[in-house]
């Protein structure tokens, strides 16, 4: 795969250091970037690989990768191993995707604690789907949540892409399938107006536990009672395969890909975005590289966050209860190691010569890790912790 003539990393080598002194972000957005700009660069280490043809001994120089879960390049490989892993454990059912979404007016409230914003989010979510399992049907439904917390443009926008399979079961202990009527699982109106009164409720109560609730907020929650929020609801996907290819495409999604990064100038970032207000036609966008940076740090979840959760049937705890819906229990029982895996999955050994074609290329040198201090472009001062 061809790099990416531009990327989140030469933005962040650029104007890192400005950003740093202007915004002052907390010291894991620092770590996050600083491990985003070192990404397969000698910093990080590597090795020196020679090909094992002796018609060909080609020589090249190979750097680790950051790992980190904010990063554009390391996601490729570990959304392929999590979609495989996931359609082994697919249900042979109909899946319907629901997508929770809030207010624009709440995201003051949520830099305010984003760690209890994207956590209410869920508990809010998954309750209001449980409950309507029941309401509805009389059984214990099922859902696998990822957030996301970005618009098109990197402004905030949080949201739950939800999958949730028209199975439950009953309170007998009987798995049964929900989803034979209609196109759609829950009427989402209905679902619009408890999922809003939980979650007001829910940041309400916190924030006046916690002392910060104020006039403009009371305001705040006020005009969102108001509001008609909005569940996006859509009918129920294809097969199992379809199903779990459908939501890879949302579990390691980042905030921007590199390929949307078109032009980084002097002072600033040029990226495409689809504009979702006019047909979702392609735009081009322009933002000081200092904003780039403020707008991209936002979207830097809290340490240790969990961004995919998996609740009702689809939890771990109803493992054996759902065998018998999986479309194949017995679908690549893997022995195969990471390797081994990505060369199947994407066709591509990354330790054949890629001049000969024929060799392998053999480790001749371990480089060690370039040691400087963490966050070398960014001063440390007067920063809050996470």
């Amino acid at each position: 795969m061809n790099r990416s003539i531009f990327e989140v990393a030469h933005v962040i080598k650029r104007f890192g250091a400005e950003f740093g002194m202007q915004s002052h972000p907390n010291n894991y957005q620092l770590t996050v970037l600083n491990a985003l700009q070192q990404c397969r660069t000698a910093e990080l280490g590597g090795h020196k690989d020679k090909c094992n043809n002796p018609a060909c001994s080609h020589e090249h120089y190979s750097y680790n990768s950051c790992g980190n879960r904010h990063c554009p390049k390391c996601q490729i490989a570990r959304q392929m191993l999590w979609a495989e892993d996931r359609m082994r454990d697919a249900l042979n059912v109909k899946h319907f995707h629901v997508v929770f979404t809030v207010p624009d007016e709440l995201n003051e409230i949520c830099l305010i604690d984003s760690k209890f914003f994207y956590s209410s989010l869920f508990a809010c979510a998954w309750d209001t789907l449980r409950s309507f399992g029941y309401s509805h049907h009389g059984v214990e439904t099922g859902a696998i949540c990822v957030l996301h917390t970005w618009g098109a443009n990197l402004s905030l926008h949080p949201h739950l892409h939800c999958l949730v399979p028209a199975a439950g079961q009953n309170v007998r202990g009987k798995i049964l399938d929900i989803g034979r009527e209609g196109k759609y699982l829950y009427p989402v109106k209905q679902m619009s107006a408890v999922f809003r009164g939980k979650l007001l409720l829910r940041l309400k109560q916190h924030l006046k536990k916690q002392n910060r609730f104020t006039c403009d907020i009371q305001q705040t929650i006020d005009h969102c009672y108001a509001k008609q929020w909005v569940i996006y609801s859509e009918p129920s996907l294809g097969n199992a395969k379809q199903i779990v290819e459908y939501l890879a495409k949302y579990t390691h999604r980042v905030a921007i890909s590199n390929t949307r990064i078109k032009n980084i100038d002097e002072r600033n970032v040029t990226f495409s975005y689809k504009d979702y207000a006019d047909n979702a036609n392609q735009k081009l966008m322009t933002l000081t590289g200092v904003e780039f940076l403020r707008r991209f740090a936002m979207h830097i979840l809290p340490r240790g966050f969990v961004k995919i959760r998996y609740y009702g049937i689809l939890a771990s705890s109803y493992k054996e209860q759902v065998k018998h819906l999986k479309s194949r229990p017995d679908i690549l029982q893997l022995t195969e190691t990471r390797w081994q895996r990505m060369v199947r999955l994407t066709g591509f050994d990354s330790c054949k010569c890629p001049i000969c074609k024929t060799g392998n290329m053999i480790v001749m040198e371990t480089l060690p890790r370039i040691r400087s201090p963490d966050n070398v472009f960014y001063p440390r001062t007067n920063h809050q912790n996470l």
